[in-house]
């Protein structure tokens, strides 16, 4: 039997999944990533200025249902041994007053596995050295041609690869395991599927659904950076002020990742940096906040608009091209789950797409299984967001109390927004909460 073939537009977490997950269901599988270094590290629902080019600057939760869903490649153990330790995590007031708390023994209660936080350039690092030499192609700017049409006898899809200028990536690195494409003509490429994994602009979205409308701004913007670790050590935490909210999380090396949110209009830019930015916003806010921002390197803080879907797509396919992660369903970062549906996605997607599937019927039923969950987890990400975004003293306070009251009547506040998410379980083995064994990071791919 021939083997089938699978491109991948978009080398970010999501492409890079499907990538591997599809190889090891027997496919031939290349990925064009635009970027001739790392894919930019955008969050979920995140748009990047175009002012300073993306740096990967910034961490990942990876809730209990993506860590499974990485279990069925062989690789969520390795998430997990790049993850930071947290042993508690706290919600508070910019004065430091304490709302909530959990740790992750609750989420493993509750979840059956904890929350980790990974570094975003390492879970990619990880992901591409799982793939074939030679299929991950970077600096290849990929265009959907022709859809193409499944069943028998129905043509394939067509890529167009434009010609490479050699210009480089955002901070001239590379992608381990990454080929350049070389300069000259054109290149078109068929392919049995192709997967859209390019993002929240996704220009494989417009080409299949021309009339869908783009994503629309969420009311905030989001700051994002990375500094070395401290002198005393950081509880995780995210604290909610007037009209925007701050968050810190250790990572594994000792590194502290912050992000933080403010409701502003949107294409704003701070007239000096983003660092003088976030202290004018967040300085005089409880410590650690204010030493955090004064460690930062101005270049490397992120400024992000924040934009969620708009409307539910008609299908998460057309034709032999399946869309998955923020090219379908952007969303805002409040649940930390845009990564995590790009795994849940990428792995449902290969599970349907067996080497002898049908392959219109495996397209339909990806997206009779993806499209109502991924939806609803836009819907709740995005009644979070609204919430850190009351400004006024009376609706602010209230917010406090109803919080503190909350947390005191349910434990685990925090943890309660992911009921229904990430206790999501892919179909299939996997060797959490307890079953280690089942399938291990050594297995082969199928077709082997």
């Amino acid at each position: 039997m021939r083997q089938r073939t699978a491109i991948v537009i978009g080398g970010g977490i999501g492409g890079l999944t499907a990538a591997v997950a599809l190889d090891r269901r027997g496919w031939a599988v290349t990925v064009l990533e635009r970027t001739a270094g790392p894919a930019p590290a955008a969050a979920s629902g995140l748009r990047a200025q175009p002012a300073r080019p993306a740096r990967s600057g910034a961490g990942i939760a990876l809730a209990p249902n993506a860590q499974r869903a990485l279990d069925t490649l062989g690789l969520g153990d390795a998430v997990r041994a790049m993850a930071a330790w947290q042993g508690a995590g706290e919600l508070r007031l910019p004065g430091g007053r304490r709302l909530a708390r959990t740790d992750n023994a609750a989420a493993v209660r509750r979840f059956g596995g904890p929350v980790v936080v990974a570094h975003r350039a390492e879970l990619l690092a990880l992901l591409a050295g799982r793939l074939p030499d030679g299929a991950l192609r970077t600096g290849a700017a990929a265009e959907l041609v022709d859809p193409g049409e499944p069943g028998p006898g129905g043509r394939p899809a067509r890529v167009r690869i434009a010609a490479a200028d050699g210009a480089a990536g955002p901070d001239g690195a590379t992608v381990p395991g990454g080929a350049d494409v070389p300069a000259g003509a054109d290149e078109e490429l068929t392919a049995d599927l192709v997967v859209g994994a390019d993002g929240i602009h996704s220009a494989v979205r417009r080409a299949v659904f021309p009339g869908h409308p783009e994503p629309r701004y969420a009311g905030f913007t989001a700051w994002r950076f990375v500094v070395p670790a401290p002198d005393q050590p950081c509880t995780a935490h995210e604290t909610w002020g007037p009209g925007g909210l701050w968050g810190t999380v250790p990572l594994p090396d000792g590194r502290i990742y912050a992000y933080a949110t403010a409701a502003v209009p949107p294409g704003g830019r701070a007239a000096d940096d983003e660092r003088a930015e976030l202290l004018r916003r967040f300085g005089t806010w409880h410590r650690p906040v204010p030493d955090l921002i004064a460690a930062a390197d101005p270049a490397a803080v992120l400024r992000n608009d924040v934009r969620t879907a708009a409307a539910p797509p008609p299908a998460f396919h057309r034709g032999r091209v399946a869309l998955l992660g923020d090219a379908v369903h952007p969303m805002t970062p409040n649940l930390g789950q845009g990564g995590c549906q790009a795994i849940e996605d990428a792995v449902v997607l290969a599970r349907q797409a067996a080497p002898d599937a049908d392959l219109a019927a495996a397209l339909t039923e990806f997206t009779r299984q993806r499209l109502p969950r991924t939806m609803e987890v836009v819907r709740r990400a995005e009644r979070i967001g609204r919430l850190t975004t009351w400004r006024s003293r009376p609706a602010c306070a209230l917010r406090a109390a109803l919080m503190a009251v909350t947390a005191r009547l349910t434990p685990d506040l925090a943890l309660r927004a992911l009921d229904g998410i990430a206790d999501w379980r892919p179909e299939g083995p996997t060797y959490a909460a307890g079953t280690r064994g089942t399938r291990t990071a050594a297995q082969p791919r199928e077709h082997e």
